[in-house]
């Protein structure tokens, strides 16, 4: 925790830099553009599966963050405490809560604005449920982070978000394409993303009734769930959002390049922030006060420039791979990232602070409602704070 700037400043860079890899997301989606057009719910739900699977990945990497420093989780799988498989238990019970929570709500904003009916949401739910269950492997790696991170002296709440939330979209989004492709392309289809779907379902029956008593299970569950039903509201909030200002991203091939990148940062801003002021809170480093800020400014500006410097990297990346990389397509091109940036995470990290603040004074784990709060908001901010960058720079 006593870190210089610069000390930090590398740390969070490191973790910034898989970030980057947000350009490969995207182009699976552009390159899988035909599977997306065989029902208007197959792009509008891909913003919320993204989103809700960073949340639940975020709230992960909190919690272990803040277990590992407080030595009540180890670093390791086997002989780990009690602590530990209980919150990997309520994960996967939160995973399809979740999952039928998105795909309610994906329902009502479907009929209203993406032109869907009724008879639309069993394949809806099918293609989630079935999606978020093989997403569950992202646990494994998200905790195999921690566990490294912190036997090597690194902070997990610096480093493990940052690094799993690119690495769980490339991934997720694989297996959103992959189970689209089953379930639209072959006559077994639907089946088998149902019996998908159902192994996650009766995985959660057999989960429920060995943690109905324990006090720490039902204690993430309660706190967990108040969030993540918020964020599926939101989530699909941004879907919507996305699908009306598509002409202003599409127009601009550097944009929608660099676009899931910029989700990802403003994410990781956030959680950074977020994340290490929990950790502080439950060592007594920080009190739970808003004016503490000033204790934790180091942290917050070590972060803020270290996503300036990658958003400077998107850019020119984006711009290479295009082809288009030039004096006047940069100073474009990165002052709308800049302008994107100074919205979106200023933005990010005063929602991130004041929520770490408000529940840790509130008695709640801060670590249940940080992350998941802060990573499904940065996907509005970002869309939003792009939207005005366009609209100014042009």
């Amino acid at each position: 925790m006593s870190k210089s700037f610069w000390g930090m400043f590398a740390e969070i860079s490191l973790a910034y830099f898989f970030d980057l890899g947000g350009i490969f997301a995207g182009f699976m989606i552009a390159s899988q553009l035909s599977i997306f057009q065989l029902s208007p719910w197959a792009i509008a739900i891909y913003p919320a599966i993204v989103s809700a699977k960073g949340v639940i990945g975020g709230l992960l990497s909190g919690r272990l963050g803040t277990a590992l420093h407080l030595g009540t989780v180890y670093p390791r799988f086997l002989k780990n405490t009690k602590t530990f498989y209980e919150l990997i238990q309520a994960l996967i019970v939160i995973t399809l809560a979740t999952s039928v929570a998105m795909s309610c709500v994906s329902l009502i904003f479907g009929s209203l604005f993406w032109g869907i009916t009724f008879t639309e949401f069993p394949s809806i739910l099918a293609v989630v449920l079935a999606t978020m269950a093989l997403g569950l492997i992202i646990t494994l790696l998200t905790i195999k982070v921690a566990f490294i991170s912190f036997s090597r002296g690194l902070d997990p709440g610096i480093v493990v978000y940052p690094v799993m939330s690119t690495t769980a979209d490339i991934i997720i989004t694989l297996f959103y394409i992959a189970v689209l492709n089953i379930f639209f392309f072959d006559f077994l289809g639907p089946w088998i993303i149902t019996l998908i779907a159902l192994i996650h379902v009766f995985l959660v029956l057999y989960i429920l009734p060995k943690n109905l008593h324990q006090l720490e299970f039902i204690k993430t569950i309660k706190e967990s769930m108040v969030t993540l039903l918020f964020v599926a509201f939101i989530v699909n909030v941004t879907g919507t959002v996305l699908k009306g200002i598509s002409n202003f991203v599409e127009s601009r091939k550097e944009v929608y390049t660099v676009y899931p990148a910029l989700i990802d940062m403003v994410g990781d801003v956030g959680s950074v922030v977020g994340s290490t002021a929990t950790t502080k809170l439950a060592l007594g480093l920080l009190s739970p006060s808003f004016s503490s800020i000033r204790n934790h400014v180091k942290n917050i500006f070590s972060a803020w420039a270290a996503s300036i410097m990658m958003f400077i990297i998107l850019a020119v990346l984006s711009l290479s791979m295009l082809g288009m990389l030039s004096l006047t397509s940069f100073l474009n091109l990165i002052m709308i990232l800049l302008i994107t940036n100074v919205i979106a995470v200023a933005t990010i990290t005063l929602v991130s602070y004041a929520v770490s603040i408000l529940t840790f004074s509130r008695g709640l784990d801060p670590d249940n409602f940080v992350i998941p709060l802060e990573s499904s908001l940065a996907d509005s901010l970002t869309t939003i704070s792009l939207l005005i960058a366009l609209i100014m720079v042009g």
